[in-house]
């Protein structure tokens, strides 16, 4: 077992940090929340005993406070940037700060402080459009848009400060989907969920684009096995980090599948297929990250419909359609800070 007690979660308030930082600190960690908290205050107001939680409001452009924050840390896990296409698009100089800029500086930081193994939260949509039957880690790096390409520049940046004392680790996760109290309803199976549950309507941009998908039990299951293996199994490593591979078609279906076997009460939901210019396409093979570390996801897309359906049952969101804590551009949209994680 190694000695990574303490550890630093850059945007761990957010979709994955926010069931992240509970299972870091179930397992006897130490955890340092970093956060502008622009979604929100209330995400670990769940956990009884705070103790070992420590929480920073604060940007990580700030290399000061970066300085302050990573005393005495152990292990940090990157999960910090603005996400998906859009929302980067939507302010291209903000999202290249946030996501590229504070990169290296937050992992010559970390090194310079003691830490001992850095894990980052890649993409999988570095890719871009592939064919090829499985993508692998080996595969060329075509992004197709700024959000891809930044996510994927970071990378060899980090393997700059690979060393014996540093371990670095890079995970290309699928898109996330399933329950989290910082929920995101802009996730393809969490989007085709919350309309078919609130609407009973799905609406289908394009459909045949794939997509590999990953519950977020697993994906956050993932970072704590990575914690805990020792250095040489994973220094200097590139995961993909998926489960189920699916057109959009395909995972609309599953949908109205899930709500008629749970709700059977409730009309036929009705799916309307339109165009699109969404040409991203790709299927990512995790056999790398199942055969050297054995790492094998044990949910599944039903599973996390299953879980929103019944997370919408018990009231945990206040009008999920529209309000804008669910949906990350329209946030960032109406955010006045100056750095977001």
């Amino acid at each position: 077992m190694n000695a990574l007690k303490t550890i630093l979660v850059t945007g761990g308030a957010g979709y994955v940090g926010s069931i992240l930082v509970p299972k870091l600190l179930n397992k006897g960690h130490k955890v340092k929340v970093l956060d502008l908290y622009t979604y929100g205050t209330d995400v670990f107001d769940g956990i009884k005993d705070k103790a070992q939680l420590e929480e920073v409001k604060g940007d990580i452009c700030n290399t000061n406070l970066l300085r302050q924050s990573l005393r005495g840390c152990d292990a940090v896990i990157h999960l910090a940037c603005i996400s998906n296409d859009p929302t980067f698009e939507l302010n291209s100089a903000l999202s290249r700060k946030v996501n590229y800029d504070a990169f290296e500086p937050l992992v010559k930081i970390s090194k310079e402080s003691g830490v001992r193994r850095f894990i980052y939260a890649s993409t999988c949509s570095v890719y871009g459009v592939s064919d090829v039957e499985n993508v692998t880690e080996d595969h060329p790096l075509l992004p197709i848009t700024d959000y891809n390409k930044y996510k994927g520049l970071c990378e060899p940046i980090l393997w700059k400060y690979q060393s014996s004392e540093f371990t670095a680790v890079t995970i290309r996760p699928a898109t996330v989907c399933g329950y989290s109290p910082r929920q995101r309803f802009d996730l393809t199976v969490n989007i085709l969920t919350n309309h078919a549950y609130n609407n009973n309507r799905i609406l289908v941009f394009g459909g045949t684009q794939e997509r590999p998908n990953l519950h977020i039990e697993d994906m956050t299951d993932l970072y704590c096995l990575i914690l805990e293996l020792p250095k040489e199994r994973i220094a200097g490593k590139t995961y993909n980090a998926g489960y189920q591979n699916r057109s959009v078609a395909d995972i609309a279906q599953i949908v109205r599948q899930v709500i008629r076997q749970e709700l059977p009460e409730r009309p036929e939901i009705a799916i309307e297929t339109r165009p699109s210019d969404d040409i991203r396409s790709y299927r990512i093979s995790s056999e790398k990250i199942k055969r050297e570390l054995n790492f094998i996801p044990q949910h599944t897309i039903e599973d996390a419909v299953r879980d929103l359906i019944k997370a919408f049952k018990a009231g945990k969101f206040q009008d999920p359609m529209n309000n804008i804590r669910y949906y990350n551009i329209k946030m960032l949209k109406s955010s006045e800070s100056s750095c977001v994680v």
